[in-house]
């Protein structure tokens, strides 16, 4: 049996005296959407930044096929093939596109391929490609977001974090961002996301985790997208 791309296990994380992880586990398989959904506070972003190193864990293990990468730094994280794209997009205004995309290549693994990935980028989000030249600050925040996205997959992860990637976008970018993850995970990409939008992540991912005061509360399949009761009961637990 092969390893799963992204395996969390008995995860605890402490911030002071206040626990907003308690004993998490959870694994994503290449080729797999795994969602993180739950209300504010419930140790949704505290988890994926205990993943890419931001933050030590105070328990447990987090591994990237087979291998641990507890007390590494992100950009080692990075170089065993993570990638996140954290709250609020973090693109560096004053840059133009291009340059934000070529920082993302910066974090690469291995130099080949980057054509092909930037034409798959670009297939994605053509708005990323149409505004190469423009600094990023000007673009809209729907094209931001994807720019976010773009540059996180330029680096060639195997394992793509995402935290909030439709926060305060409109309907019809929203859709966008969900039609790309689904693209994203066909190409063999591991993606664990959080995500406000319940009941769409619920639909789009292969199953999805809520957590309420940082533990897992439930567990839910593609085909109870539509069972509010079980949402509403797990996000008031």
């Amino acid at each position: 049996m092969s390893l799963p791309a992204l395996a969390v296990e008995g995860l605890t994380v402490r911030h002071g005296a206040v626990t907003a992880v308690r004993d998490l586990s959870l694994s994503v398989e290449a080729g797999e959407i795994v969602g993180l959904i739950g209300p504010n506070g419930a140790g949704k972003s505290s988890t994926l930044h205990a993943i890419m190193g931001a933050v030590r864990p105070a328990a447990g293990a987090v591994l990237v096929n087979g291998v641990s990468v507890v007390g590494r730094r992100p950009e080692d994280v990075a170089r065993r093939g993570v990638a996140l794209v954290p709250e609020g997009r973090r693109i560096f205004a004053e840059l133009t596109v291009e340059e934000n995309l070529r920082l993302g290549l910066a974090g690469r693994r291995r130099r080949e391929g980057v054509e092909d990935d930037l034409a798959r980028v670009y297939e994605l989000f053509p708005a990323v490609e149409e505004s190469l030249r423009r600094k990023a600050g000007t673009l809209s925040g729907g094209q931001q977001q994807q720019l976010a996205i773009a540059r996180g997959l330029v680096a060639d992860p195997e394992v793509l974090l995402l935290d909030e990637p439709s926060l305060g976008l409109a309907p019809r970018v929203v859709d966008l961002v969900f039609q790309a993850l689904s693209a994203i995970r066909d190409r063999g990409l591991a993606v664990l996301l959080v995500e406000q939008r319940a009941q769409r992540t619920v639909a789009l991912a292969d199953r999805s985790h809520v957590l309420s005061r940082g533990e897992l509360r439930l567990t839910l399949g593609p085909e109870s997208a539509g069972d509010t009761e079980a949402l509403v009961s797990a996000y008031l637990a």
